[in-house]
């Protein structure tokens, strides 16, 4: 442990009024960390696979997001190749580095860079943990493989999703994103749920899109 953080709990641990926690006192907060207690799971998402997809792509819309569904990794070059004509969008993009086998062969007239995000980049491209069909949200984490960076700095977001990661409840993907750590052997520095474009009604309470992030979210389903 740091010597700031190491610091830091003790500034709480003195507001609290005690020391450090014995092994009696660890036991049940280590106990209820490694319990992962569910809520509550709205009756909606109890659906099969292809259930939990009409679902996520229906909430998704409903949101703003507009959705493609692919073959295959394959065909995703071409999807946004696809997207970027329809939206009169600048051929090329800034792609998580964890996209780094995509095969930009495939639509030539896409000018890719792997990286983080910056102001003057007008497209990101991420991959995601997990799908949600409750709200048609998508789950990210940060990374080397994965800037957060590419999240919310281009105003246009589009994201790859594997069918098979799109879950019922955001339960199940805490679930997904705890087994997801174990196997990486560590945790994300941040966890990011978007549902939709950037939106905000601070401003004269009206709905603005586009303030905080992204203007635009596009989701490519990859069927496998």
């Amino acid at each position: 442990m740091s010597a700031a953080r190491e610091q830091i709990l003790s500034g709480i641990r003195k507001a609290l009024g005690r020391g450090p926690l014995d092994e009696t006192g660890l036991a049940p907060i280590r106990q209820r960390l490694q319990g992962h207690s569910r809520h509550i799971i709205p009756a909606r998402v109890n659906l099969d696979a292809e259930g939990l997809v009409e679902l996520f792509i229906s909430k998704a819309r409903g949101v703003s997001a507009t959705v493609e569904a692919v073959a295959d990794m394959a065909a995703v070059p071409q999807a946004v190749a696809r997207y970027l004509t329809q939206e009169n969008l600048p051929a090329r993009l800034v792609q998580a580095p964890g996209l780094a086998d995509m095969d930009w062969s495939l639509a030539p007239t896409i000018a890719a860079r792997s990286g983080l995000a910056e102001e003057p980049d007008e497209v990101g491209l991420t991959p995601a943990v997990a799908g949600v069909a409750e709200t048609g949200t998508l789950l990210l984490t940060s990374g080397p493989e994965t800037p957060t960076t590419l999240n919310f700095v281009p105003p246009t977001h589009i994201v790859v999703l594997r069918r098979d990661q799109i879950v019922g409840a955001y339960e199940d993907a805490w679930d997904r994103l705890r087994v997801n750590t174990l196997l990486a052997g560590r945790q994300p520095r941040a966890a990011n749920f978007i549902t939709g474009p950037s939106r905000t009604g601070d401003i004269e309470q009206k709905i603005q899109i586009g303030v905080h992030g992204p203007l635009r979210l596009h989701i490519v389903i990859v069927e496998c």
